[in-house]
């Protein structure tokens, strides 16, 4: 595994993201050692039978229920029984890697207690790609998530490997192992913290800093094919703007569109453009500095211990700690904010498309069709982006307020981090729709100038990326198809951006 991510220090999101995407992970010795003397820490509290939540008690509201040491095993497993109830449609192939990757790493900071094998077998799923089903709705933190992980170790649930959908024991008898009989605390350890929301918060990160250079290229083309002022994005005005996020989106479309002959031929036409033009590197500017303090908020989750109970001292003097370290404030807190950013992003990208597909502004045919009357071009490809907007602005309430109270007034705030999380990632898929749906517009109006005046260099590069997907558009085909293949493209085709 000469490749892995060596997990010899707290991990970053983009290591998960690049677990998620397929990378293999592998653990230090230190790790394994961590991992190790923990596990006798539990091992030395149930023998001293030293009361610690859902070791030697119940869970949730059944806290002052003591269990005899017969039966904390029975105790492990029959949490994440009763705990995988979530349902709908499942997580998708890199959702659930990293998931997984995240909650591994909980567990190698070595305040869990949880047992070298319980860790080899998550592992081995993860870099074999035997993926557990892990339904998508039904939890207010973290319990059902994690939950179906945890039942594939124990030979139930599903997991799926490549296409084929199978069966948890079958999952493991390829792998060469058998089915975990969970010790104490095992089983709460793996419904436990914040990887559920960790690992999809990271993700959501990767997937939105690629997205952003996107929405400056997408935006600089734009700008080109209707910008009239002169030097709109100038460095020496900008810099009086403190903001790190606006002078990387200045510079960025200062590098896109340097030397457009097709600017400067209307540059000085308007004393001002439309916002949805002129304030993007204040808009697209503040959504880099928000996507960056969300960076670190995720990064510190990483480094972390979100278990509850943890435990520390040794196996001759073992402490169990109970507190709310898997409560995910900080994580929900702040994929809200991410998911606020990312709606912002995509109603500034709509009102651009709106500028270019409208003759009333435009300057350009009528919604960039090919024949006025025969062909209605782009025109309801606008609606489209115009009810991804709105749905990213019911999608953005945070999620963090949702409230809520469960387990018999015992955990009586809810945070609701995961589904921040997972809502983010819902309104990140309609914003790459819109971006597509831009670009796809400008290499449209592209084509539709009067003259000949040449592109900047690097808009013409993106412009004939984009025709080498589509031609121009004829209402010739559907339109939705169009738009697959130019988000396809940027799935793979990186801006490659200065800075």
């Amino acid at each position: 595994m000469a490749d892995a991510i060596v997990l010899d220090r707290p991990l970053t999101w983009k290591d998960v993201a690049a677990i998620a995407n397929g990378a293999q992970l592998a653990l230090s010795r230190e790790a394994w050692q961590r991992l190790s003397k923990a596990r006798a820490i539990v091992d030395a509290l149930v023998e001293q039978e030293i009361r610690g939540y859902g070791i030697n008690t119940g869970v949730g509201a059944l806290c002052d229920v003591i269990i005899d040491r017969d039966d904390q095993q029975a105790l492990s497993r029959n949490i994440l029984l009763s705990h995988s109830c979530g349902i709908g449609e499942p997580l998708g192939r890199a959702e659930t890697r990293a998931v997984m990757a995240a909650q591994i790493a909980n567990f190698a900071h070595g305040f869990s207690g949880i047992s070298i094998e319980v860790v080899e077998a998550l592992l081995a799923l993860l870099n074999a790609d035997f993926l557990p089903v892990i339904p998508s709705r039904g939890s207010v933190g973290y319990l059902t998530h994690a939950a179906a992980i945890g039942l594939v170790l124990i030979g139930e649930g599903e997991c799926r490997h490549v296409d084929e959908l199978i069966s948890g024991r079958d999952a493991l008898q390829r792998l060469g192992l058998d089915p975990i009989a969970l010790k104490a605390k095992e089983g709460l350890s793996l419904v436990n913290g914040t990887p559920c929301a960790t690992g999809l918060g990271a993700l959501a990160l990767s997937r939105f800093f690629h997205l952003l250079d996107w929405a400056d290229a997408a935006a600089a083309m734009t700008y080109e094919n209707l910008g009239a002022q002169v030097d709109p994005f100038a460095e020496m005005p900008l810099s009086l703007r403190r903001s790190a996020g606006l002078q990387q989106v200045g510079q960025n479309l200062r590098d896109l569109l340097a030397g457009s002959q097709l600017l400067a031929q209307s540059a000085g036409k308007r004393t001002q453009d439309p916002l949805s033009l002129r304030a993007v590197p204040q808009i697209h500017g503040a959504v880099r500095d928000a996507l960056w303090q969300a960076a670190d908020v995720v990064d510190r989750e990483l480094s972390s211990v979100t278990d509850n109970p943890i435990v520390s001292g040794s196996p001759q003097a073992p402490q169990v700690h109970s507190q709310a370290h898997a409560v995910g404030a900080g994580l929900g807190l702040a994929m809200d904010s991410v998911a606020t950013a990312a709606a912002e992003l995509a109603a500034i990208s709509e009102r651009r498309i709106d500028r270019l597909v409208n003759p009333l502004v435009s300057g350009l045919p009528p919604f960039l069709a090919a024949e006025s009357g025969v062909c209605s071009g782009f025109m309801i490809i606008q609606y489209t982006a115009a009810a991804l907007v709105a749905e990213n602005r019911r999608l953005a309430a945070p999620a963090s307020l949702g409230g809520g109270i469960t387990s018999a007034l015992q955990e009586d705030i809810l945070t609701h981090a995961t589904p921040a999380a997972d809502k983010a990632l819902a309104i990140l898929d309609n914003l790459q729709t819109i971006l597509a749906i831009e670009v796809m517009a400008a290499a449209q109006a592209y084509d539709q100038q009067p003259g000949s005046a040449p592109k900047a260099a690097r808009t013409a590069a993106l412009y004939a990326r984009a025709r080498s997907e589509v031609p121009f558009y004829c209402d010739d085909r559907p339109l939705n198809s169009v738009v697959a293949k130019i988000r396809s493209m940027m799935d793979t085709t990186s801006v490659s951006l200065k800075g």
